[in-house]
């Protein structure tokens, strides 16, 4: 399997303006063989990008050159837009992996070269984010490719979170307090979308017109913030579900047997739970681990499957925190701030579990009744890893939009 490099502090730079800019983007790496053979693999995250955007399902794709399909694409340099036609397709030989390819490619990059890919509709642009100065490009008084077209999807992007934080200010109303919608976890958070008029459903996708909405309540001081809940690849793991789990892993609470524990990488936990991801980097599984060796596999989960549900569910998210307290028996809360973040670092996902930045929140056969829920979580001090970029609002109409995490 191969691994793209490191990126160097130039190309960070060059990712971190174009996450600034509200770029949804993907990367890919040129090699020698790559500019010899005229093709490159569609590895996952480009074809979890692909997907997630509408360009194009590979999945779906039959293979041989008779199902060969194109888009329109363009290669962004200092000073010129060159059409660069991308061609998506599956080969005849062997599973047919996917692959893609942009013509004259090979005419403005070399290998270990790394490139950025966007997208305005149907049409694919790419820049050498090794070779191009990105930020210099978009701040030149000079009109110039990179310049007008990263202006467009910026000004799109902005449309909807700029309606957006204009609700929440309404909200905040001088500090205004509000009810609580339930006595539960979930009830702020519920709360939040009635005030918003934004129905509540059982829908995957993003909260209020692509942007997810994620609430937390700041006198918890919770070290972690809820990434998404994604259920295991049943049919390819052993156990077949959470009851089963609970059967052979769970505990006694409130008369009835629960299971409900964190779960991270390379250090098992109390149930001897620990999070895995193999030497292929296809899967992550979850196993039984006792004094360093696997006494049993349990569930796993298709990576692909966990960075689109990432990408999708976090292509633009709104932080929410809040102030809350209890009066007569009643939770109210206040808005605070909203941390804003754009395109998650996908690439960084796999590393995040393995360095337990990232862990699995497991809530099974809970004696309130509620169902099951396996739960991504991420901690505070590793959001800038997964979210490079981001915007601090204050909700005072007055205040300014800062720029970066939180400590």
């Amino acid at each position: 399997m191969i691994h793209m490099r490191q990126f160097n502090e130039f190309e960070i730079e060059n990712f971190k303006v174009l996450a600034n800019l509200g770029v949804r983007y993907t990367t890919f790496q040129t090699y020698w063989t790559s500019l010899d053979k005229g093709y490159f693999d569609a590895i996952a995250p480009i074809r979890a990008f692909f997907l997630e955007e509408g360009i194009h399902d590979y999945s779906a794709q039959g293979q041989g050159q008779n199902n060969k399909e194109y888009r329109d694409g363009y290669l962004l340099t200092d000073c010129l837009m060159i059409p660069a036609k991308a061609s998506l397709y599956r080969p005849q030989t062997k599973k047919g992996d996917p692959r893609l390819w942009f013509s004259k490619l090979n005419n403005y990059a070399d290998a270990d070269d790394i490139f950025a890919m966007f997208h305005i509709g149907s049409k694919l642009y790419i820049i050498n984010v090794t070779k191009t100065d990105i930020a210099e490009r978009y701040n030149s008084q000079d009109n110039n490719p990179v310049k007008e077209i990263l202006t467009v999807i910026n000004k799109q992007m902005m449309e909807v979170s700029q309606e957006l934080l204009s609700k929440f200010i309404k909200l905040y109303d001088n500090g205004h307090w509000y009810e609580s919608e339930v006595q539960s976890d979930t009830g702020i958070g519920r709360a939040v979308e009635t005030l918003l008029g934004i129905k509540m459903n059982a829908s995957k996708d993003a909260d209020y017109k692509g942007i997810e909405l994620k609430s937390k309540r700041l006198q918890r001081n919770s070290a972690k913030n809820g990434l998404y809940s994604q259920v295991p690849d049943w049919e390819n793991s052993k156990f077949k579900s959470g009851t089963e789990i609970v059967q052979k892993y769970g505990y006694l609470r409130d008369g009835k047997k629960t299971l409900q524990v964190t779960v991270q990488a390379n250090k098992p936990n109390s149930q001897s739970l620990v999070l895995n991801i193999p030497g292929e980097g296809e899967i992550l599984e979850m196993l039984e681990s006792r004094d360093e060796k696997v006494v049993n596999h349990i569930v796993e989960w298709q990576l692909m499957t966990l960075h689109e549900r990432l990408s999708s569910k976090h292509k633009e998210t709104f932080w929410v925190s809040v102030d809350n307290q209890l009066f007569d028996g009643k939770e109210f809360f206040k808005y605070s701030y909203i941390e804003h973040t754009r395109n998650p670092n996908i690439a960084e996902f796999d590393n995040l579990i393995m360095q337990q930045f990232i862990t699995l929140e497991l809530l099974l056969c809970r004696p309130s009744g509620r169902g099951d829920t396996w739960n991504f979580k991420i901690k505070d001090r590793a959001m800038p890893l997964l979210f490079p970029e981001s915007l601090l609002y204050k909700l005072d109409p007055n205040s300014k939009p800062q720029r970066g995490m939180l400590p």
